[in-house]
């Protein structure tokens, strides 16, 4: 599957920030982190975006050409070489859980505005017919959800063990590994929370098998996010 962009590989990661660091690390993001990293080849956006209702603090998301760029030479010679800013803001990094995932399948388009809120389902899926149901959720289920009226584009994306598990010097002050997780399905949305509304249950429910084929989830988790600051790489067209 690809993207308009040529976006297949994505980097998310999660974290808390003690109230009162929030002003330093925002800064630190902003002016120094998230500049970086999308001048990286590669690299096509960056984006940050504020947890609600109980969701860890920050999500913290770069798109790239594909999960390879997140294991390149370009990548690891910053990870492994950061700044003195970067070390210190790295400190302030609660509960980190960093995840390296490739593109399954995506329905919708960019808004022409980013859209403001971000939807997040991450969850397992049995063992037994795990592809079979992955199929089903990026060919079935993920179209019904992006065609609703507040849904832009919706992604769904499967974790890399490998790139995701690599160990780095930024990653040893942070101190964050891996989520348990291996899928993710990435929603933007012009509302928040759009899967608690009558519309995603309706569409849901409509679908032949979905009853069945939902309950192979577990470990499912509903975050939702709103959008803090959005990064284009320099020479994205």
């Amino acid at each position: 599957m690809s993207e308009p962009d040529g976006s297949q590989g994505l980097m998310g990661m999660w974290a808390d920030i003690d109230a009162g660091d929030v002003p330093g690390f925002q800064e630190w993001h902003n002016c120094e982190h998230i500049p970086e990293r999308v001048s990286i080849p590669g690299f096509n956006t960056g984006r940050r975006y504020r947890g609600t209702q109980g969701a860890p603090t920050f999500f913290m998301v770069y798109e790239t050409d594909d999960a390879e760029v997140l294991a390149s030479a370009p990548y690891h010679q910053r990870l492994n070489n950061p700044t003195p800013w970067t070390r210190q803001s790295l400190t302030l990094f609660r509960n980190a859980d960093r995840n390296i995932f490739s593109l399954e399948a995506g329905t919708g388009a960019l808004p022409a505005l980013e859209a403001p809120y971000v939807y997040l389902l991450r969850f397992n899926l049995e063992s037994e017919g795990e592809d079979e149901t992955l199929a089903w959720l990026g060919k079935v289920w993920l179209p019904a959800i992006g065609g609703l009226a507040d849904v832009h584009r919706a992604r769904l994306y499967r974790l890399h063990q490998g790139i995701s598990g690599m160990m780095t010097s930024e990653r040893k002050i942070y101190q964050g590994g891996p989520s348990a997780l291996n899928y993710l399905v990435l929603c933007e949305t012009a509302k928040s929370r759009p899967g608690e509304s009558e519309a995603w249950l309706a569409a849901e429910k409509a679908l032949p098998g979905a009853e069945h084929r939902l309950r192979r989830r577990h470990g499912l988790s509903a975050l939702s996010y709103w959008l803090e600051i959005a990064f284009y790489a320099p020479d994205r067209p």
